[in-house]
């Protein structure tokens, strides 16, 4: 099993929503407010936001709020729902109210009807949910696991909205409700720090652990900071931290470039150091940079797909199926394929150098690359390939990235949880 890989990592083997009065269509959505300046750095985050907010406002079933692992450019829904996913959009609904992309109330609709569902309905174990389900029955799907990390990342979104809503009796008793009934420790599975990735009911706990650098970091804060199942603080250093040096950056990381945007959609880590001395959100600057160095090495390969202004491979679809690649170190799979939420994940790092990146994309490639939700997930200039779809997690990674640099609204509304700063401060991460 790929960790997370995203979620959406493992299976990806690869109908519009017709939604009922309290889930209008985009056509009947609230006007954006006044635009910035045409042409402006600013009003491209604002369409580019606003598009993958329509994803998540669109790809969603009425009745459980589970939101499709991934559709169409066109719009068209197709698959599974995926419980990152849904994470990504309770959240989102958080930007989509703030910047009046829709009402509040209807975002505090979406958000108690996926609440509701998650405290009543959903299928789960101590706590946990299934990675993959019906989107409009919440069954599970493709035999998928209990899945720690997407769990982790549903929470997530689940704290971010009750904070959003806290005025909201029901959302906040709901949200407070569905954490506090995860059970960290089982997911111990008799380790005394490292958490499982998972469990089935045909065969028990997944012979892996969350043991090294990578998504898992809102998986462990969310665990050590529970209320009612914590897990102990020295989990915070049990697992690895192995380093690379490439271009002249010295940083932590393990696997592609979403594994540095996971966790710090949500956790500000800017200007914390823990016992190791790491400071987590200068790490994601350097690989991010570092990344683009490896991209702009690798258009002496590939001239026609990367360079200076273009560039971004991280876990994605290509025309071979999905890969979980991206570099440096150099994986032989790269065959010029540019991924989109690769710099569009790490504007909240690096918006110098992903914004042009993001921008370029845009105006060279035009309405091939670009459907009604934004960026299609992955193209190849080299080759002339270019998908035919929109992923769920890549467009919320992009969401939030983009909001927490225009705003830092993500990160204030879910540190604002008293959970994960009692987390943050058991484990030392301090200013």
């Amino acid at each position: 099993m790929k960790k997370f890989s995203h979620s959406s990592h493992l299976q990806f083997a690869f109908c519009l929503l017709i939604f009922l009065p309290s889930f209008p269509s985009s056509a009947s959505r609230p006007a954006q407010g006044q635009p910035a300046p045409a042409g402006s750095d600013e009003a491209f985050l604002n369409d580019l936001s606003h598009a993958a907010f329509t994803y998540f406002w669109e790809q969603a079933d009425p009745g459980t709020g589970l939101v499709r692992d991934r559709a169409r450019a066109d719009g068209t829904s197709i698959g599974v729902a995926s419980i990152a996913a849904t994470g990504f959009s309770l959240t989102a609904m958080c930007i989509g109210a703030q910047r009046r992309w829709v009402t509040i109330d209807q975002a505090r609709e979406r958000v108690r009807t996926t609440l509701r569902f998650f405290a009543n309905r959903a299928l789960q174990e101590h706590g946990w949910f299934y990675h993959w389900e019906n989107p409009a029955t919440g069954a599970r799907e493709w035999k998928s696991e209990i899945s720690s990390i997407d769990t982790a990342l549903l929470l997530a979104g689940i704290l971010t909205a009750r904070e959003y809503f806290k005025e909201d009796a029901e959302i906040v008793r709901l949200a407070t409700r569905i954490y506090q009934c995860v059970d960290f420790q089982w997911m111990l599975n008799g380790d005394r720090c490292l958490l499982d990735m998972g469990w089935y009911p045909e065969t028990g706990f997944i012979p892996d652990r969350w043991d090294h650098y990578c998504e898992l970091m809102i998986l462990y804060l969310l665990a050590i900071g529970s209320p009612t199942h914590p897990i102990p603080s020295a989990s915070w250093y049990a697992w690895a931290r192995p380093k690379i040096t490439y271009a002249g950056y010295t940083y932590i990381t393990d696997g592609p470039l979403f594994v540095q945007q996971y966790s710090q959609a949500w956790v500000d880590f800017r200007g914390r150091r823990d016992k190791t001395g790491t400071d987590y959100f200068a790490n994601s600057v350097a690989a991010t940079r570092a990344h683009r160095a490896f991209c702009m090495s690798l258009g002496q390969r590939f001239p026609a797909s990367y360079s200076e202004d273009i560039w971004g491979i991280t876990a994605s679809d290509s025309a071979k199926g999905y890969l979980a690649w991206g570099g440096p170190p150099m994986d032989p799979s790269i065959d010029g394929t540019v991924v989109p939420c690769a710099p569009g994940g790490s504007l909240m790092f690096t918006p110098d150098i992903c914004i042009p990146a993001l921008r370029a994309m845009r105006t060279k490639f035009g309405n091939r690359i670009w459907g009604r939700y934004g960026f299609v997930d992955a193209f190849n200039p080299t080759t002339g390939w270019t998908d035919s779809d929109i992923i769920g997690i890549d467009q919320g990674i992009t969401l939030l990235s983009a909001e927490n640099s225009r705003s830092g609204s993500v990160w204030s509304w879910f540190m604002a949880n008293p959970e994960p700063v009692h987390a943050l401060d058991l484990v030392g991460l301090i200013r």
